[in-house]
């Protein structure tokens, strides 16, 4: 027997298991949840051109920005904004919030404008810098958004003409104050109060420091999942993904015996490779990418079935049990390689001409695809050598031979039978 082989084979079990056994809790809790599996909602705009304007390619982009700036200033985190063919923008927010509150804060104008007593636009929310704020009036604790003028002398010509005046403030063609201006203002600095609770002065400077939409948006549709049905959804899909393990480790430990147990410890890697991957690309897992994750599973399995099988076959050739397995492993390549890589071809495919969800099933493929490659080929295959020229079981029954081949490799073997 071979001491060292075996021993290399042990250290690789053991290394894997030190590593996975602390971390996998921290993985599995940092993987980004799709809306499906976490609860959200989906929503798509049609972006509408504006009598003055038409809609450009910037002019979507500038849309696009605008959305992100509202969703990040409201603290949600990790939107999928996304621009569509035909002017459209799709955005998906997961997460527990107000999903009302969420929808009316994408599509609020934010047109902030200053006029005098006459009417006149004397400055908009565009003169105003990106820093307004909720602050508490010291004397009268209201509630109230302080702003900053980006251009301290344009707020100063303004409060000199006006002076004695009133210059009324207006958002969204909706008047929040008349104050009359009782100073000159030199630091362009102000306050607009009246609101009516600290979150109504936090919403408003959300609003004015994420800036007006350029464009109109007509919702077209939109569809959200509770944060209870996401729970459910995940919980069933990981339980048939437990479930199918368990019923993969009993078939292949009981059907092939060592190669069936090295590949479910393959099969251990492969699942922690893949968490990993998408906790650490940051890759939003959704419920689609959830089912092909569990589907990869049957594919790894089929790997190492496709060498055992091949393995058995050079048994049935009256071949020892190392040249069986050297054999077996050199003709399940080809078969294996080119089951992947039309799989992968598939799965760009799908990526390629599909949408939404069909796209997340086919990310969550490919990277299974390449795990499989990675663990139930290359390490599975490692690990079962190691464990082959140990000699430290070398009867063939426990590699899957059937017995009376079984008994035929131990003579060639051992040169008596045992």
């Amino acid at each position: 027997m071979k001491v060292s082989r075996f021993l290399a084979f042990l250290m690789i079990v053991a290394l894997f298991f030190a590593l996975a056994i602390p971390t996998y809790t921290k993985i599995w809790n940092g993987i980004t949840l799709g809306l499906d599996l976490k609860g959200g909602f989906d929503v798509l705009y049609q972006v509408k051109d504006t009598p003055e304007e038409k809609v450009t390619s910037e002019g979507m982009i500038a849309v696009k920005n605008a959305i992100e700036k509202r969703v990040d200033s409201a603290g949600i985190t990790e939107p999928v904004i996304q621009i569509e063919e035909g002017n459209r923008i799709r955005v998906q927010i997961a997460g527990l919030f107000s999903q009302e509150e969420a929808k009316k804060l994408l599509v609020q104008s934010a047109k902030l404008e200053f006029k005098a007593p006459d009417g006149t636009v004397l400055a908009t929310g565009k003169d105003i810098k990106s820093n307004a704020k909720y602050v508490l009036d010291q004397q009268t604790n209201a509630a109230e958004v302080s702003i900053e003028f980006k251009d301290a002398k344009l707020f100063q010509s303004i409060t000199e003409k006006y002076v004695g005046q009133n210059v009324s403030i207006w958002l969204d063609e909706q008047q929040l104050q008349n104050p009359r201006i009782q100073t000159v203002i030199y630091d362009g600095k102000a306050v607009i109060n009246g609101q009516e609770s600290a979150e109504a002065a936090t919403n408003m400077a959300n609003y004015l420091n994420a800036g007006a939409l350029p464009y109109p948006l007509d919702e077209l549709s939109s569809f959200s999942v509770s944060p209870t049905l996401g729970d459910e959804a995940l919980h069933d899909t990981l339980y048939a993904g437990v479930v199918a393990f368990g019923l993969i480790f009993v078939f292949m430990v009981v059907y092939y015996r060592l190669p069936g147990l090295v590949a479910m410890i393959a099969l251990l890697m492969y699942a922690y490779l893949l968490f990993a991957v998408f906790r650490y690309m940051h890759i939003t897992l959704t419920l689609p990418g959830l089912a092909a994750l569990v589907l990869g599973i049957g594919m790894a399995v089929d790997v190492n079935i496709i060498a055992a099988e091949r393995i058995k076959d050079e048994f049935r050739h009256g071949k020892s049990l190392l040249s069986a397995m050297i054999m077996g492993q050199k003709r399940s390549m080809p078969t294996i390689i080119d089951a992947n890589i039309t799989s992968i071809i598939a799965g760009f495919l799908m990526y390629w001409f599909g949408t939404g969800a069909i796209k997340s099933f086919a990310v969550a493929h490919i990277i299974s695809v390449l795990a499989t490659f990675l663990t139930a080929v290359l390490i599975s295959r490692l690990m079962l050598q190691l464990l082959v020229r140990s000699n430290i079981v070398r009867n063939t029954w426990w590699y899957g031979a059937p017995r009376a081949i079984a008994t035929k490799g131990v003579v060639r073997k051992g040169g008596a039978k045992k």
